[in-house]
C-alpha cells in the first residue's frame, strides 16, 4: 500500500471587500483599509440629531469645509482600532517606566520649591487645557464625516485625555500623592489673572460649531504654543533650576504631540488641495483665530518664562507658519 501525498492551491474567489475592491481594485487590502473605508453609515438613518433635526446623523455640512471624498482625509499612520493600541501600548510601558524610576529614586526630593512652584504653576493647570482638547478632538469624533477622520480624532482625544492624567500624576508625586498640589493648580487655573486668557479660550473653543475649525485651532494654533511654551521653554527653564529629571515624565507628552502633529498636518494638506475656496476658508480661520491664540497664551508664557517668553512666543508663530505653509494655506 503507498500514501500518496498531494497538495492543491485553491485560489480565492475574492481577495477583499466589494467596497474596498470598489476603491483600490480586486487585490489583497490592508487592515487599515478595511477598517476604514466607506465604514460610516450614509444612509436608512431612523431619526435625525434631535438637537439639530435639520441635519442628518451623519451630515458633511457639520463643517463649511467641502471635500469631494471625505475618505482623502486619511491617516498616514494607518491607525485603526488594533494598530492604535499597540502603539500607544508601547509608548506608556515606557512612560510606566520613568514614572516608576522617578519614584522609585525619589526624584522629587532634588527639585528644589523654586521649581516646584514653576511647575505647579505652568505645567499642571495645563491638564485643564487637555480636557479641553480631549474635547475638542471628540467633537471631530462626533461631527466629522467618513470613519478616516472620524477615528482619527477620536485616537487624539483619547491621547489627550492620557495627556492630561499623566499630568495630575506629576502633581502627585511632587505631592507625595496628598493631591494639595493639584488643589493649588486648580485655584491657579481658576483664579491667577496670568491663566485666565486661556480659560477664556477654552471656553470660546468648546462653543465653537464647525468642527473643522475647532480642529484647525487645536491641532496648529493652541498645540503649538503648547509645545514651544511648556514643553521647550518651561523644560529647559526647569534644567536651569535643577530639576532637569522632570523631563522625563514629559516625554509621553512630546511624543504624543509629534505624533498628532503629523497627522493633523497630513489633514490640513488634503483639506487645502482639494480647493480654492478651502484654501480660503484656512486662511479665514487662521485671520480669526491666531490674534486670540497668541495673546491668550502670551500672558501665560510671560508670567512663567519672563524674558524668555518671547522667543517662546516667536518659536510658536515660526511653528505656525511653517505648518501652514506647508499645507498650503498663507499666513
Amino acid at each position: 500500500m503507498t500514501l500518496e501525498i498531494k497538495t492543491a492551491t485553491i485560489a480565492p474567489v475574492r481577495h477583499t471587500y466589494a467596497n474596498i475592491a470598489r476603491r483600490f481594485g480586486e487585490k489583497p487590502a490592508t487592515r487599515y483599509q478595511e477598517a476604514t473605508y466607506d465604514a460610516q453609515a450614509t444612509a436608512n438613518f431612523h431619526y435625525r440629531p434631535l438637537w439639530q433635526p435639520q441635519k442628518e446623523l451623519n451630515d458633511k455640512h457639520y463643517t463649511a469645509l467641502e471635500m469631494a471624498d471625505w475618505y482623502a482625509l486619511r491617516d498616514p499612520r494607518q491607525f485603526y482600532y488594533g494598530a492604535y493600541v499597540q502603539n500607544r501600548a508601547r509608548m506608556q510601558d515606557a512612560a510606566e517606566h520613568n514614572y516608576a524610576f522617578f519614584e522609585k529614586r525619589d526624584l522629587a526630593g532634588f527639585i528644589g520649591e523654586e521649581a516646584r512652584k514653576a511647575v505647579v504653576f505652568g505645567l499642571l493647570p495645563l491638564r485643564h487645557v487637555e480636557q479641553t482638547a480631549n474635547l475638542n478632538h471628540m467633537s471631530g469624533a462626533a461631527y466629522g464625516y467618513g470613519t478616516a477622520i472620524t477615528q482619527a480624532c477620536l485616537y487624539a482625544g483619547m491621547d489627550r485625555m492620557g495627556m492630561a492624567q499623566y499630568l495630575s500624576r506629576i502633581g502627585l508625586l511632587l505631592d507625595g500623592n496628598s493631591g494639595q498640589s493639584l488643589a493649588e493648580a486648580k485655584e491657579i487655573w481658576m483664579s491667577h489673572p496670568a491663566w485666565q486668557g486661556v480659560r477664556a479660550l477654552c471656553e470660546e473653543m468648546l462653543v465653537e460649531q464647525d468642527w473643522f475649525a475647532l480642529f484647525w485651532v487645536q491641532a496648529l494654533l493652541v498645540d503649538s504654543h503648547i509645545r514651544q511654551i511648556f514643553y521647550t521653554g518651561l523644560e529647559q527653564a526647569l534644567a536651569g533650576q535643577g530639576a532637569r529629571d522632570m523631563a522625563m515624565l514629559t516625554e509621553f507628552m512630546h511624543d504624543c504631540l509629534k505624533d498628532i502633529s503629523a497627522w493633523s498636518d497630513s489633514v490640513f494638506k488634503a483639506a487645502a488641495a482639494e480647493s480654492e475656496a478651502n484654501r480660503a476658508l484656512l486662511a479665514g480661520w487662521l485671520e480669526k483665530w491666531q490674534p486670540q491664540v497668541a495673546a491668550a497664551y502670551g500672558e501665560v508664557a510671560e508670567a512663567l518664562l519672563g524674558d524668555a517668553a518671547e522667543g517662546a512666543m516667536s518659536a510658536a508663530a515660526e511653528e505656525i507658519g511653517k505648518r501652514a505653509a506647508k499645507a498650503g494655506v498663507a499666513v
